[in-house]
C-alpha cells in the first residue's frame, strides 16, 4: 500500500516546476485583475510580464541540469528538452500577445479575456513539453485546444461586422480536434491493454516479435492523432479555413506555440522511448514526410489569400521537421534532436514575424490576408515590408537567415542517416517554395496601386516585429551558441 508522505511536495518540487507555476499564477492574477477592473494595456503588461518570467525561470533550472539528466514529477519530466520548449513557448506567447496589441485596439467589445484564454492555452503547451506519460499529454492536449477554441472566435463578440468565418473557423478545429483526440485515446487504450501502463517508457514493453499486429496499430493511431495537430497530409484539411477565418493574433499562436508544443511531445514520445523500432512506424512517419511537404508546397502554388499560403507552408514545415525525427531512428547521435530544435525555434520566429505583420496591417473590421492588398507595401511602410521580406525568405531557407541555417541541419541530419528520398523532397519543396514566397516580395515592391486603402498600424507591434527580425538575422549569421545551448537537451 502507497503511504501518504509518498505524495508530499517538496520545495525542491515546487522549484522545478517554477516556469509552470509562474505562468498559471499569472493566468489567475489577469483573471483576477479583468475581475476588479478592465483595463487592457495593464492586462497586457501583465500577460507579457509573466509570460518572459516564466521563460527566465527556466534559466537556472537549465543551469543546475547535467546533459542528458533530468527529474519526474508526478507525469512531467523537467529536463534540458522540458525546460528548452518551455522557454521558447513562453517567449513566443509573449511575441504573439504582443503583436496582436495593435489588431485589438479597435475591438468593439471586451479584449482583456484573449489574453487570459492565451495564458491558460501556454499553460497547456507547457504541460505538453514535459509530458512523460498519456495522461499529461492528454490534459496538454485539452487544455491548448479548449483555449484555442475561444480564441479562434474571439471576434464573434464584436458587434463592427458579422464574424461568421471566424465562428466557422472554431467549429471546424473543435470538431477535427475532438477526432484526433478519439483517434489518440483509442492507440492509447491499445497500449495500456497490452502493457498495463500510461507512461511513456512502458512503450518499451510493447510486443514487437510476431504478435506486434496490435503494437503497430496503437502506434499508428497515436501518429495520426498528433498528425492532426501537426497538420500533415492527409490530416491537414482543417488548416487552411482555420487559418484563413481566425484572427490574426490567434492564427499567429495557433501556427506558432500549438505545432511547437505538439512536436515536442511527439519528439519525446517517438524517440525517448524508441517506440520508432517498429520499421512499419518509421515507414509510416516517411510517407507522410513526403507527401505533406510536396502537396503542401504545391497546393500553397494555387493560393491568392496570405493565410492560405502560410497554412499551406506550415503543412510543408512540419514535413521538413520529421525528417529529423526519422534521422533519429536510423542515427544514434543527437543531431537530429538539435537539428529539429533548432528549426523549431527558427519555425517559431519566422512564422510569427509572418503573421504578425498580417496582424498589424489587419483590424477587427478587416482583415488584409490577400496578397493583392499587399502591393506597394516597400513604398508605403518600408520597415514593415523589410521585416515581411526577410520572414519570407527565411520560411524559403535563403541564407543569411535562421531558415536557411534550420535547413542546413535537417540536410546534416538527412545525410547522416542516408534519407536520400526524404532529402530530395526537401530540396524539391524548398525550390517550389521559393516562388511563392518571392511571388508576395515581388507583389510587395511593385508602385502603389491608385486606390489603395490607408494602412493601420502601431508602434507596439511594428517594435515586435523588428526585434524578430533581428533575431531571424542573429540566428542566421551566428548559430553556433544557439546550436551549443540546444546540445544539452539530447533526450
Amino acid at each position: 500500500m502507497m503511504h501518504a508522505e509518498e505524495y508530499a511536495i517538496t520545495a525542491a518540487d515546487l522549484l522545478l516546476l517554477m516556469p509552470l507555476l509562474v505562468v498559471t499564477a499569472t493566468s489567475i492574477w489577469v483573471m483576477m485583475a479583468i475581475g476588479v477592473r478592465r483595463n487592457y494595456s495593464f492586462a497586457l503588461v501583465s500577460t507579457v510580464a509573466g509570460l518572459l518570467l516564466g521563460a527566465l525561470a527556466t534559466v537556472p533550472l537549465l543551469l543546475s541540469l547535467s546533459p542528458g539528466v533530468g527529474h519526474s514529477l508526478f507525469t512531467i519530466d523537467v529536463d534540458g528538452h522540458a525546460l528548452f520548449f518551455t522557454a521558447l513557448i513562453c517567449l513566443t506567447a509573449a511575441g504573439a500577445s504582443l503583436v496582436a496589441h495593435d489588431y485589438w485596439l479597435e475591438f468593439d467589445d471586451h479584449r482583456e479575456e484573449f489574453l487570459l484564454l492565451l495564458l491558460l492555452a501556454t499553460v497547456g503547451a507547457i504541460v505538453l513539453a514535459g509530458a512523460s506519460h498519456f495522461v499529461s499529454l492528454l490534459l496538454g492536449l485539452e487544455i491548448l485546444g479548449m483555449s484555442l477554441y475561444g480564441m479562434l472566435a474571439y471576434p464573434v463578440h464584436g458587434q463592427r461586422r458579422a464574424h461568421g468565418e471566424a465562428l466557422e473557423s472554431a467549429v471546424k478545429y473543435l470538431i477535427l480536434s475532438g477526432v484526433s483526440s478519439a483517434i489518440l485515446l483509442f492507440g492509447i487504450a491499445l497500449v495500456y491493454a497490452q502493457t498495463g501502463s500510461l507512461a511513456f517508457h512502458g512503450l518499451e514493453s510493447l510486443p514487437n516479435g510476431a504478435d506486434s499486429g496490435l503494437s503497430v496499430l496503437a502506434l499508428l493511431l497515436i501518429c495520426s492523432g498528433m498528425a492532426f495537430k501537426l497538420s500533415l497530409v492527409p490530416f491537414h484539411l482543417w488548416t487552411p479555413d482555420v487559418y484563413q477565418g481566425s484572427p490574426a493574433p490567434a492564427t499567429a499562436y495557433l501556427a506558432t506555440v500549438g505545432k511547437v508544443a505538439a512536436f515536442a511531445v511527439l519528439l519525446r514520445l517517438l524517440l525517448e522511448t524508441r517506440a520508432m523500432g517498429l520499421v512499419s512506424v518509421v515507414t509510416t512517419l516517411s510517407v507522410l514526410a513526403t507527401v505533406s511537404i510536396v502537396a503542401g508546397n504545391l497546393l500553397a502554388l494555387l493560393q491568392d489569400n496570405l493565410k492560405r499560403v502560410l497554412a499551406y507552408s506550415s503543412i510543408a514545415h512540419m514535413g521538413y521537421l520529421l525528417i529529423a525525427l526519422i534521422a533519429g531512428f536510423h542515427s544514434q547521435g543527437s543531431l537530429s534532436i538539435e537539428a529539429a530544435a533548432f528549426y523549431l525555434l527558427a519555425y517559431a520566429i519566422m512564422t510569427l514575424g509572418a503573421f504578425g505583420v498580417i496582424a498589424q496591417l489587419s483590424s477587427d473590421a478587416s482583415e488584409r490576408d490577400d496578397i493583392a492588398g499587399y502591393q506597394g507595401l516597400f513604398w508605403r511602410r518600408p520597415w514593415l515590408a523589410a521585416a515581411f521580406t526577410a520572414m519570407l525568405l527565411s520560411l524559403a531557407g535563403i541564407p543569411l537567415t535562421a531558415g536557411f541555417i534550420g535547413k542546413f541541419y535537417l540536410v546534416l541530419a538527412g545525410v547522416e542517416s542516408g534519407l536520400w528520398l526524404l532529402l530530395g523532397a526537401l530540396v524539391v519543396g524548398s525550390g517550389i517554395g521559393l516562388y511563392y514566397y518571392l511571388r508576395i516580395v515581388y507583389r510587395m515592391l511593385l508602385p502603389e496601386p491608385a486606390d489603395a486603402s490607408p494602412l493601420r498600424g502601431g508602434a507596439t507591434g511594428l517594435a515586435m516585429l523588428l526585434v524578430l527580425f533581428a533575431a531571424l538575422i542573429v540566428l542566421g549569421v551566428w548559430p553556433a551558441w544557439v546550436m551549443e545551448a540546444i546540445s544539452n537537451i539530447a533526450l
